[in-house]
């Protein structure tokens, strides 16, 4: 289990420097102490702890002006790279950014993480040339605006929430949206107020339709993640409901569900995958979806 902390003691941020150090200085043969700076002492930091209190990812935003900030010595451990720990660094610091007033964030980055900042969708604004000095850096920004609140490929979700929309007008009417992805986590939201029962709580086929979408909307960024063709369909669905929804709904699902095999498409051959989805009324679980799709492989012409 791993969750982002503020780091508060100094224990903790002795693990907060040291995996800085670790990733960010010790490879180049720097020195103790220069993983610091003059704005870590009004900076906002952010550390991914695992259930033993270990650092597995930091992070830090600091305002060069109330308008702009800076995220700076961001560093994942080696061992638990590809797990979504740098996105969920980003997602905390862009949201303490937004909450503090922030128009827009840049990021400074050498050519060995330009392309995970350009899929937390970070447009370049200045290019290094990193043929004359291989340890240059790129300058990355990004204004702060309603589309891109989803930290992991904004441009992918707005498709994909058009997409629904065109094809499945039920998900507009019932106010679908995507509220967050991280590559790891797709979250969908929906409006009560069009989903209502007569007694004031939601539809239970609404609360199937949010799960079911959501699982839907994760395996489909997932084969784009992965470059792969196909047609995502529901052969089979379950879901549990433990109580009534009250609240504004949201849906989750995670990729660490997903069980079966996606290569069969490279092959031509349909695949078949499960995956499950949780359904929130606030912070609480109160239904359960289980769902068997298929990838139907694209034919050959």
């Amino acid at each position: 289990m791993f969750q982002v902390i503020t780091p508060t003691t100094d224990d903790e941020f002795k693990r907060y420097y040291d995996l800085r150090w670790r990733v960010l200085r010790e490879p180049f043969q720097r020195p103790r102490g220069s993983e610091q700076d003059e704005y870590d002492q009004v900076g906002f930091h952010r550390m991914v702890i695992n259930d033993s209190g270990a650092a597995i990812a930091v992070g830090r935003l600091h305002f060069n002006s109330p308008d702009e900030g800076q995220i700076r010595f961001m560093a994942s451990a080696p061992e638990h790279r590809g797990g979504g720990h740098g996105v969920a660094i980003v997602h905390e610091l862009e949201t303490l950014a937004r909450r503090e007033g922030a128009t827009h964030i840049i990021i400074n980055s050498r050519d060995n993480t330009l392309g995970f900042y350009l899929k937390c969708g970070y447009d370049i604004i200045e290019e290094a040339d990193t043929l004359k000095n291989p340890m240059a850096e790129h300058q990355l920004r990004k204004t702060l605006t309603d589309h891109n609140r989803i930290i992991y490929r904004p441009d992918w979700c707005q498709e994909l929430q058009q997409t629904w929309h065109n094809d499945i007008p039920i998900s507009e009417t019932m106010g679908i949206r995507i509220s967050q992805y991280t590559g790891r986590e797709f979250e969908t939201q929906a409006t009560l107020s069009r989903n209502i029962n007569v007694h004031g709580t939601m539809f239970a086929g609404s609360i199937y339709s949010l799960a079911t979408l959501t699982c839907w909307g994760l395996l489909h960024l997932q084969l784009r993640e992965r470059k792969l063709q196909g047609a995502v369909v529901l052969a089979d669905g379950s879901i549990h409901y433990h109580k009534p929804i009250s609240r504004e709904p949201r849906a989750v699902a995670q990729l660490a569900s997903m069980v079966g095999d996606l290569s069969a498409l490279t092959q031509g051959r349909n695949a078949r995958v499960n995956l499950k989805s949780q359904v929130f009324d606030g912070h609480k679980p109160v239904a359960e979806f289980s769902g068997q799709f298929v990838v139907l492989a694209e034919k050959p012409d």
